[in-house]
């Protein structure tokens, strides 16, 4: 599954149904490319059973506040439209598998 990008507009379907996990990012921001190749082997390890969705915070403030994102990267994991685990700041790959193991 590829990863997808979310506007304010179509946020909520995109995490509507499964195991979403949600990168807000920006551009500017030094850990947000640190961990962008790390989302991209995960989508291709695990893209089966978690979609991964961008959320670039300045071009989508709404859904940013919604979710309380102070600082970014924030990695948020949605099971069937829920928030049920929070990331903050960079981690490596093996730190983001222990995170999703526990809600698969």
């Amino acid at each position: 599954m590829a990863i997808v990008n979310a506007t304010d507009q179509t946020f909520q379907s995109e995490v509507a149904s499964g195991t979403v996990l949600v990168d807000f990012w920006a551009p500017w921001c030094g850990p947000c490319r640190m961990i962008a190749p790390v989302l991209e082997e995960l989508d291709k390890e695990i893209g089966d059973k978690v979609k991964i969705v961008k959320v670039n915070v300045d071009e989508n403030p709404d859904t940013a506040s919604q979710y309380g994102v102070m600082s970014i990267p924030t990695l948020i994991l949605f099971k069937d439209g829920q928030p049920v685990d929070k990331i903050i700041g960079y981690q490596p790959k093996e730190a983001l598998l222990s995170h999703l193991n526990k809600h698969l």
